[in-house]
């Protein structure tokens, strides 16, 4: 918990147990429950992606720098999409993948190649 605190900027709200289970406030709206490994549930081992954690950040290029400087280690580079995202990948020391992204302009789904299904 205190390394997603330093890393990725979250606050922890709620702790259960030493370390069993915490719910962590990301943003001014968001949050997310954070439980450890135990049973079944595994980490993902080398080579083994289960699973990305995608979170909306305000300043994408602060974040990325301050998660590179706590130890993440760096999967995909910092990129502004053709469909309006900047974004980047990285590793938490638990082995999990984090992107990493911000809406830098709006852009119509047909512009890049997408469909509207159903507009907002």
């Amino acid at each position: 918990m205190a390394w997603l605190e330093s890393a990725l900027g979250f606050e922890e709200r709620v702790r259960v147990g030493d370390a069993h289970r915490a719910q962590l406030r990301v943003g001014a709206d968001g949050a997310m429950i954070v439980a450890d490994v135990r049973g079944d549930q595994v980490a993902p081992a080398a080579s083994i992606v289960t699973h990305i954690i995608k979170v909306r950040v305000p300043d994408v290029d602060t974040a990325f720098a301050r998660a590179r400087d706590f130890g993440a280690r760096v999967l995909d580079e910092l990129t502004t999409h053709e469909y309006g995202e900047r974004s980047c990948v990285v590793e938490d020391i638990g082995g999990h993948h984090w992107e990493l992204t911000q809406t830098v302009r709006d852009v119509e789904p047909e512009q890049w190649g997408g469909i509207t299904v159903a507009p907002w």
